[in-house]
């Protein structure tokens, strides 16, 4: 049970993450946001362990990156689709 919430919280956050480092406004629901930004932690963390920088010592930095970064992509691609597809209601 804490596990699934962990993995939203984390989520939460790197949804948020990746909607400010986007320009511009993206007019997603918060929910959306969470669940695109724990998309984007799994498959980081996902790539990290195939690259094989998953876990290394100290803080896992080239994973947090991938994380953010795959939060972005994610953000970056659903979020005008979302727009849309709701203004074409």
């Amino acid at each position: 049970m804490f596990q699934l919430l962990w993995i939203l919280l984390i989520g939460f956050v790197l949804g948020v993450l990746a909607k400010l480092i986007l320009r511009g406004p993206q007019s997603i629901p918060w929910w959306l946001t969470m669940l695109l930004g724990a998309a984007g932690a799994w498959l980081g963390n996902a790539v990290s362990g195939w690259i094989g920088v998953r876990h290394t010592g100290g803080i896992d930095w080239i994973r947090h990156l991938l994380q953010i970064g795959f939060a972005v992509l994610l953000v970056g691609v659903v979020a005008p689709a979302w727009t849309r597809s709701r203004s074409g209601r």
